[in-house]
């Protein structure tokens, strides 16, 4: 095994250097990166199929193997993603505030990188891709860490980024792959290195970084989406959404989990639901209310707290607007929440009392995504209110410090009273 200590205190040293580095040759790196995988396409795509078939056989399971597909479409989608990510503004060296604090003494807040970030990430190679953009864009260091099924892939994708980014003028150890699950472990205590993990995976497994490192933790142990339709919901509009937010992508954290309607319509809107999700092989389970009405599997507590990834969607009648904000508040994980109604002044309710990162109306979950919201991509999803939340992209990977300029200034002139601070913010 590498000695993983070493290998992050090289990274950490290249971090300073990369901070430094100009948005010209950030951006360079970026397009040539785009062009180094339309060049390899063909190796990208020959390494996946590897790990296909291998996950086959070891009979990964099927929401994971869509995950770890990684075809044209999808190397189109990271290809387009980092093309939109170098056309965006650099945020390094941005002055959000100057201000004197004296005559000649001149006080400004910069933005600058968080320094070296590790990733560790399980199926999805364009989670590579998009990582490993991103922190170059916000000159980031990163230490990534993939799912052993996606090992070729990862490496495949890592080669081609890895040289046209040094090709480009980037210090070499602005991107890092670490291949055996054993590594994570050190990986963990490199606090001293590291300065932010971002674990993406299963529920237990994000519990397990959080609880066995003092590095900080950015990201969300589970995604228990939710979609409520209210009673002055549009009925017809509503079941493309649902349907939309539970089954365009189901292996995914912003996927809709749980339903829950009003019972002012829920005579009208679960036989219209039923139908569609039997179309679409979606299996539902539900509360008394929701049996009495369409057939179904009968739900459990347990159901409303499980996050399924799979065809799989719990739905609950409930008495109002107010009680869908009660269960979602009390069940979900603070991810994705929306309501579909045509009363501008419920959705607002329902979008200021809802305790998520993202709250959304007549649209679907499924939205929740930092290539959707214009970020270029994402990092993963934060559910914390510490930092950053939501869709993580290029404002999430910056932080920033102060700059002081002064002349001969001394804190023992103001602290006596023979100078005094004249504070005055400059535009």
């Amino acid at each position: 095994m590498k000695n993983i200590a070493i290998i992050a205190e090289a990274v950490k040293s290249d971090s300073y250097m990369l901070a430094a580095i100009s948005e010209e040759t950030r951006n360079r790196a970026l397009t040539d990166i785009v062009r180094a995988l339309s060049d390899g396409r063909a190796a990208i795509l020959a390494a996946n199929e590897a790990d296909l078939t291998e996950a086959e056989k070891t009979g990964l399971a099927a929401p994971l193997l869509k995950r770890l597909k990684f075809d044209n479409d999808k190397l189109d989608g990271v290809i387009q993603g980092i093309r939109e990510l170098a056309a965006l503004p650099d945020p390094l060296f941005q002055t959000r505030f100057a201000r004197q604090l004296d005559e000649g003494l001149i006080l400004k807040q910069v933005t600058c990188p968080i320094g070296v970030i590790g990733v560790i990430f399980e199926s999805r190679p364009d989670a590579l891709v998009q990582i490993s953009t991103l922190c170059l864009k916000s000159g980031n260091c990163a230490i990534l860490k993939g799912g052993s099924e996606a090992k070729h892939t990862n490496a495949a994708l890592f080669d081609l980024i890895h040289q046209a980014g040094v090709s480009a003028g980037i210090p070499a150890g602005f991107l890092t792959l670490l291949e055996s699950r054993e590594e994570i472990g050190a990986l963990l205590s490199c606090e001293d290195s590291i300065d932010l993990l971002i674990p993406r995976g299963s529920n237990a497994f994000v519990r397990y970084i959080m609880d066995n490192t003092k590095i900080p933790v950015m990201g969300h142990a589970d995604g228990i989406c939710h979609v409520y339709v209210d009673k002055y919901a549009d009925l017809e509009k509503s079941i493309p959404i649902v349907m939309d937010a539970k089954t365009q992508y189901v292996a995914v954290c912003n996927a809709a989990e749980t339903l829950l309607v009003h019972r002012a319509v829920a005579d009208a809107f679960l036989p219209l639901l039923s139908k569609a999700a039997e179309k679409a092989h979606v299996q539902l389970i539900g509360c008394p209310e929701t049996q009495a009405r369409i057939a179904c599997i009968p739900a459990r507590e347990t159901d409303y707290r499980t996050e399924y990834l799979d065809y799989i969607l719990t739905v609950r009648v409930v008495d109002g607007l107010d009680a869908a904000i009660g269960h979602i508040n009390r069940y979900g994980s603070h991810h994705t929440d929306a309501i579909l109604t045509e009363d501008p002044d419920r959705a607002e309710r329902f979008m200021q009392l809802v305790d998520s990162a993202d709250v959304f109306h007549n649209c679907s979950t499924r939205f929740s995504d930092g290539y959707r919201y214009g970020f270029g991509a994402e990092v993963g999803v934060s559910t914390s209110k510490l930092h950053a939340r939501g869709p993580v992209g290029l404002e999430g990977l910056i932080t920033y410090k102060y700059k002081l300029y002064g002349n001969g200034h001394v804190v023992a002139d103001y602290a006596s009273g023979q100078k005094a601070f004249r504070f005055a913010d400059i535009s």
